[in-house]
């Protein structure tokens, strides 16, 4: 059975920045893409960003392209999400996410595998 469990968020001031972590167990890590995810206040979920199973590939929303930066470590089974100059519109429950399927870049529709999520509210 998959887990996700993420950790690292918090309350920051804008401009400032705070790395979340999500520890994965379950099956094999290195095997699969992995996401992160977004629900702010009164919003639907949204995409934030992905990363392929070795890194190679990443996929960022506009929103925060250039401000966000997806990485992971296989030998840890963590995925990560930097998030520098984070903006009052970035306050949302930040969910990790896994798919079943083996392709390279999932299908945003495709993640099947959820964690808790973890508060992140940035003040203005």
């Amino acid at each position: 059975q998959v887990q996700l469990v993420e950790s690292g968020g918090g309350l920051v001031q804008a401009g400032g920045s705070l790395r979340l972590s999500c520890a994965a167990s379950g099956r094999t890590f290195s095997r699969y893409a992995m996401g992160w995810f977004r629900q702010g206040p009164g919003k639907e979920r949204e995409f934030v960003a992905a990363i392929s199973r070795n890194g190679g590939y990443t996929d960022y929303a506009d929103s925060v392209k250039g401000r966000f930066t997806i990485s992971r470590d296989n030998a840890k089974n963590t995925v990560y999400l930097q998030m520098n100059g984070l903006k009052p519109e970035d306050t949302a429950v930040y969910y990790c996410a896994a798919p079943d399927t083996l392709a390279t870049m999932p299908m945003r529709h495709e993640y099947d595998y959820w964690g808790q999520g973890t508060q992140v509210t940035v003040s203005s």
